[in-house]
């Protein structure tokens, strides 16, 4: 039987030994799973954040986009995958959304929001109800007026169902009395397509996927979902402005497995920061229309949970969809 201070010793020992295997990590090539396909919000923001926290870690973070269920398979994918730091996630602020909805449809929800640990949150974009630059509506005024008058005829396209694109949608569908139909599509980048090819009428999304059609003069924005007006787009109002009371973000994240080892989760912390605050990345993300709006890991995962409690109501309200 071991004294008191020989088990202190030997139980310092272990500590020391589970301390130092994670001394070298990273010690290969780290996957940052993106749960959209490419040219959407996650898949724009995770770009020049990977690059740069592969430059922080001196190990490349490689991009793998694993799309599909609205975000659910590749959330669901990092959410079981081996805690060891060589799997990670950015995500949108679908993550917080897609459980409430498995259980609104009766199903065991493919992942938990706490079977996976924050990093740090990038950025929060309010979303932006576009539409195509040739079409009859100029004004918010216009868009909700014809809305009102051809109850379920326009349709809008989205990211997934209860995703990123769908939720705000559904919130002014409430709020505005209108009905529309819904197209969802696999991710934010195939839903913008669809609407440049006149396939749907109107979307909600970030900013950062639209600046450049509307740059173009392909894409009109009525209105956002935000407290304030863009510095992207300053001719914009907000909803509120406008005098419909609701307000949403996009906010996009970066996460690992739960139980991944604190020694990894804190080099993985660590670099998020440095990419974060990094004038290139500012610089790209800035231009494309979706700003660093940095949280460390602590103030996220506090933002995470009061975000969860905000969508469920959210969600249930929309209920079951087939």
């Amino acid at each position: 039987m071991l004294s008191a201070s020989r088990f202190a010793a030997t139980a310092c020992a272990l500590a020391f030994a589970a301390g130092s295997a994670w001394a070298q990590f990273p010690e290969r090539p780290i996957t940052m799973i993106v749960p959209f396909p490419p040219g959407g919000v996650a898949d724009t923001v995770a770009r020049p954040i990977a690059e740069a926290m592969g430059n922080a870690l001196k190990q490349p973070v490689i991009i793998e986009n694993k799309a599909g269920a609205g975000g659910g398979i590749g959330m669901a994918h990092v959410a079981k995958s081996k805690p060891d730091g060589y799997t990670i996630l950015m995500a949108l602020s679908s993550l917080v959304v897609l459980p409430e909805a498995d259980k609104v449809l009766g199903r065991a929800p493919a992942f938990q929001v706490k079977d996976l640990a924050p990093i740090a949150r990038i950025t929060a974009d309010p979303t932006v109800l576009a539409v195509r630059a040739e079409s009859p509506w100029k004004s918010y005024a216009d868009f909700v007026a014809h809305a009102k008058a051809n109850p379920g005829k326009l349709n809008f396209g989205s990211s997934g169902n209860y995703g990123t694109m769908h939720i705000p949608m559904a919130m002014l569908m409430g709020a505005a009395g209108i009905q529309m139909t819904h197209v969802p599509y696999t991710g934010a980048g195939p839903a913008i397509v669809g609407l440049l090819g006149g396939h749907v009428d109107a979307l909600s999304t970030g900013p950062a996927t639209v600046v450049q059609h509307v740059q173009g003069g392909k894409i009109r924005v009525l209105a956002h979902w935000g407290e304030a007006r863009l510095a992207v787009l300053p001719d914009v109002p907000t909803l509120k402005e406008l005098g419909v009371p609701i307000d949403y973000a996009q906010w996009s994240g970066v996460f690992a497995p739960a139980g991944t080892p604190e020694p990894v989760m804190a080099r993985l912390r660590e670099a998020a920061r440095v990419a974060a605050n990094d004038p290139k990345v500012k610089e790209v993300l800035g231009k494309a229309g979706s700003p660093i709006l940095y949280q460390d890991s602590a103030e996220f995962g506090r933002y995470v949970d009061a975000d969860a409690a905000k969508m469920a109501d959210v969600v249930k309200r929309i209920g079951k969809l087939e």
